[in-house]
């Protein structure tokens, strides 16, 4: 089983990803955290995020539909990925994206590709 300080390390060798760590989707206490020193504080903003759009979709109508969300600021793009796991309450997987360095669609396409070796 790989460590989770390596499978970040690993995550952020995506194009672009200054930063990433991963969360307590209730607490949002980080467990692990890799990148740019002063970027991650970043991270915690994004459990409040998270627990802001679950309640929303819950109102609505969609019961645990949330895999992701991606604010977007001139820029950065902050990527917040659900990462669920059985007998818990889920993780979030937040990476801090530069937008001059890297197509978003390619960095949410390996963040999702790599997010499964988080819990292997």
């Amino acid at each position: 089983m790989a460590s989770l300080d390596s499978v970040l390390h690993d995550v952020a060798g995506t194009p672009g990803v200054t930063a990433v760590a991963l969360l307590d989707g209730v607490t949002g206490l980080a467990y692990a955290e890799h990148g740019a020193e002063g970027d991650t504080p970043s991270a915690q903003d994004a459990q409040v995020t998270a627990h802001l759009a679950t309640t929303h979709l819950n109102a609505a109508g969609a019961v645990g539909e949330l895999e992701s969300i991606v604010v977007t600021t001139a820029t950065q793009h902050h990527v917040t990925t659900v990462v669920e796991r059985q007998g818990g309450d889920p993780l979030l997987l937040f990476a801090l994206v530069d937008r001059d360095r890297t197509n978003i669609t390619w960095v949410l396409r390996d963040l999702a590709e790599r997010t499964g070796r988080l819990l292997a």
